[in-house]
């Protein structure tokens, strides 16, 4: 039996949705994850994509009964008292597998253990538990406080739309697609004069076409200040729409800097320098507009990278001209520009 205590949080968290090279996408999620001592728990699972229960897309409903579940005040959803801890972004079905775990009061303390992946009602802990990760045992004051927070109005975020401004409305109709189909919402202004304070505080990106000038630009950003609305500006780097898609899940990325498997990305013609904060698989992609205005597309590498500061070469023939690369992984993505002739 676990005899210290661990501390328990819960810090807001992004799955980030994107446009992907095989012409498949993924969803956005926003959620809450679970914060133990000190350290989000979904990072100790092996590079797991999954969110938790307390995602910002549910209905208000399902959401409080989910905390109220967390908080014991329901009967447990799995046999052996088992709660799901993380479940598949794309569905939350089971059959796609979830991390599970018992969850039990203990005088006044509450106590997780024994963790397990599982794909149905019953939990094989010889197969598929998680063994090394728990148990934690919290102390019901600090856990209940922090779960019936939510009940006060402290839900996730939800300011998943963004506002997209330019003149070439095609353009944008086509990042407001593909932005669409990832779960993200997407309207398409020349300007936001005279919306008012309540429509403005939906959107948690506003992204300026190439055709917009920098005086439109200031007159967006002091419509959003007038507001009182904080808001990440993004300026799309090329007409390339799995790239823009990119720069706007990054400025809608919610987790805290300490919180996020990747933290930093830079790039020369010669090599990028890509920095993780665990172990976790990345996926750097370069895309370019040749003489032509045609988009090329080239994944440049696929791999584990343990925690730490890593530099990936790149061939100088992908990352020519006006180039941009994507770094991916579980729910954090990153883009830079190409720097030429830089030196490391």
């Amino acid at each position: 039996m676990c005899a210290e205590y661990a501390t328990f949080g819960l810090a807001p968290a992004t799955r980030a949705g994107g446009v992907l090279t095989d012409g498949g996408y993924q969803v956005h999620r926003d959620f809450l994850d679970f914060i133990v001592d000190g350290r989000p728990l979904l990072f100790r699972l092996s590079d797991l994509d999954a969110v938790s229960p307390l995602a910002a897309d549910v209905p208000p409903a399902i959401f409080t009964a989910q905390v109220r579940s967390l908080l014991l005040e329901s009967p447990a959803p799995l046999p052996g008292g088992r709660y799901v801890v993380y479940g598949c972004p794309e569905c939350e079905d089971l059959a796609c597998g979830a991390v599970t775990a018992a969850i039990r009061q203990d005088g006044e303390d509450v106590i997780w253990r024994d963790f397990a992946w599982q794909t149905d009602e019953h939990a094989d802990l010889r197969l598929n538990g998680y063994h090394g990760i728990g148990p934690f045992r919290f102390r019901g004051t600090e856990y209940r406080a922090a779960l019936n927070a939510l009940l006060n109005g402290s839900a996730p975020d939800t300011r998943r739309r963004v506002l997209l401004i330019g003149a070439r409305v095609a353009g944008l109709a086509r990042l407001a697609a593909a932005l669409r189909t990832i779960g993200v919402g997407a309207d398409i202004a020349h300007d936001a004069e005279g919306v008012p304070a309540d429509e403005l505080s939906g959107y948690g990106a506003v992204a300026f076409g190439g055709g917009t000038g920098e005086r439109e630009r200031a007159a967006v950003r002091r419509a959003f200040e007038r507001a009182g609305v904080p808001v990440v500006c993004v300026d799309g780097l090329a007409p390339i729409v799995p790239l823009l898609v990119a720069q706007i899940e990054q400025a809608l990325e919610r987790s805290p800097a300490g919180g996020r498997r990747l933290t930093g990305l830079t790039a020369d013609g010669t090599g990028a320098d890509i920095e993780v904060t665990s172990p976790c698989r990345v996926t750097l992609t370069a895309y370019r507009l040749d003489r032509l205005s045609r988009t090329r597309t080239r994944t440049l590498f696929d791999g584990v990278l343990e925690p730490g500061r890593h530099r990936v070469p790149l061939d100088p023939g992908a990352v020519k001209g006006r180039s941009f690369l994507v770094a991916r992984t579980t729910g954090s993505v990153l883009v830079t520009a190409v720097a030429h002739g830089a030196a490391h």
